[in-house]
């Protein structure tokens, strides 16, 4: 239920700026709007307003603003208060309003993030340069080694950890371009990006890549009763300078070399205050939190540092339009690598896929993780409504634009045929989506746990 609540509440918060957008711009052009309502569905209750009827409805996700004359496919009536009476522009403006009241609605989200408490992991924003790289990966056969700097990954010349990961998202089962500095020397290869599970379940991990989080040594902050780590003797604040003469610098890390060593006793080294200490210790294989098991120690971490910043209005505005830019691109990006076939409809998430990452955003410390998805969920609604799709904002500039190169309307009746096409596509298209979503959740898979 508090997944329900949280995305009813984000989604509408998306829609009703959407569409109070194309309700101020219609007032702004003299457009009789005759119905305002938050929700959709029966009406439960509100007011009336000069000619617009203010009004709650009972279903809770999102809204939807009526104006005189603006079902697709019906005919002008001469009433100077239609949407259809008024020049080609101002009906433009209108189905524009929607996807830029989106656009800034991201904006602003980002700007009061700046503002207040940006916090973001130190790492994903420096040199992509590794910690470790798992036995048996794309990346142990491309040849880079632990401590080696990514400096060329796809597209993008001496990417940031962020980038590699953005990035490894947009080529999913795909090779990619892909160099490296070991010893000083460049090497330019290929990278597979492998993942089993698709985008919903990938991670760099599974690709071997395992990036250096901090340049200080895993430390401990508390350890779980009767394993392997209170039973070696590891003490709260002990720092794991090597394991095995390794020097590692991230729990991933550690957790990629006892898979790979397959629960083979370890030597650690560790700095207890000024001290030196060696311990002989032996991984179990304990339950990771998914249902599966991994050799563990058993010991909490003190997290890698992160970066707080508090910015001042123009320098977080800028710093929120590069958030949007870079998040624009992206979208825009997957949505033509799906049309190449080079990224898959099954990455694409519908209701129930956007209620659970809202749901995981939100249990998430801090703001910015939820902040940052309603802000990208905010630009998805206002590009995808840009689509030349008829029954969408786009289809509408499309047929706006078209009519006003050929200087009178498109015959009315083709108009309904297309629109009542689109319709039936979209129907079909949010059906796919959502099937995705469940079998993403696995109702489909009639083994026993």
């Amino acid at each position: 239920m508090s997944t329900v609540l949280q995305l009813a509440i984000v989604l509408g918060i998306m829609v009703l700026v959407h569409e109070f957008g194309h309700f101020a711009v219609a007032k702004l052009c003299g457009i009789r709007v005759e119905v305002f309502s938050i929700g959709f569905g029966k009406r439960l209750f509100g007011f009336r307003r000069g000619d617009t009827d203010y009004r709650l409805s009972i279903l809770p996700f999102g809204g939807y603003v009526k104006m005189a004359g603006d079902n697709p496919g019906e005919a002008p009536t001469g009433d100077p208060g239609e949407f259809n009476a008024h020049p080609r522009w101002q009906r433009i403006a209108v189905a524009l309003a929607g996807p830029v009241a989106n656009f800034i609605l991201a904006l602003g989200l980002m700007t009061g993030v700046s503002m207040l408490h940006n916090e973001v992991q130190e790492y994903l924003s420096g040199p992509a340069t590794t910690d470790y790289i798992a036995a048996g990966t794309p990346a142990a056969a491309a040849g880079i080694h632990s401590g080696d700097t990514i400096v060329h990954f796809d597209t993008v010349e001496s990417p940031t950890w962020d980038q590699v990961a953005i990035r490894s998202l947009l080529n999913i089962n795909q090779t990619v371009a892909f160099s490296f500095v070991h010893d000083g020397q460049r090497t330019d290869t290929h990278l597979f990006v492998k993942a089993k599970g698709g985008a919903d379940d990938f991670s760099l991990e599974e690709v071997g890549l395992i990036p250096r989080m901090q340049h200080t040594p895993v430390q401990v902050l508390e350890l779980t009763p009767n394993s392997p780590a209170a039973h070696a003797g590891l003490q709260p604040q002990d720092k794991i300078a090597t394991i095995d003469g390794l020097q590692l610098h991230s729990v991933p890390a550690l957790l990629a070399y006892l898979q790979d060593q397959a629960g083979k006793p370890a030597n650690l080294t560790l700095l207890r205050g000024n001290q030196q200490v060696d311990i002989h210790i032996t991984p179990q294989l304990l339950d990771s939190g998914d249902g599966s098991k991994l050799y563990r120690l058993g010991f909490t971490p003190v997290q890698p540092p992160v970066k707080v910043e508090r910015l001042p209005l123009n320098k977080a505005i800028v710093a929120s339009w590069q958030f949007n830019r870079k998040a624009s691109y992206l979208i825009v990006e997957v949505l033509k690598r799906m049309f190449t076939r080079q990224v898959s409809v099954r990455s694409l998430s519908g209701p129930i896929g956007i209620g659970t990452q809202i749901h995981q955003a939100a249990e998430m410390p801090g703001w910015m993780p939820l902040i940052g998805l309603m802000s990208y969920i905010s630009l998805n609604l206002g590009i995808f409504n840009l689509l030349p799709v008829p029954i969408l904002d786009g289809g509408m500039i499309l047929f706006l634009l078209i009519e006003s190169a050929l200087r009178r309307d498109v015959n009315q009746e083709f108009k309904e045929r297309l629109y009542q096409v689109a319709f039936v596509c979209l129907i079909v298209f949010a059906a796919m989506v959502i099937f995705n979503d469940l079998t993403k959740l696995n109702l489909f898979n009639h083994t026993k746990p």
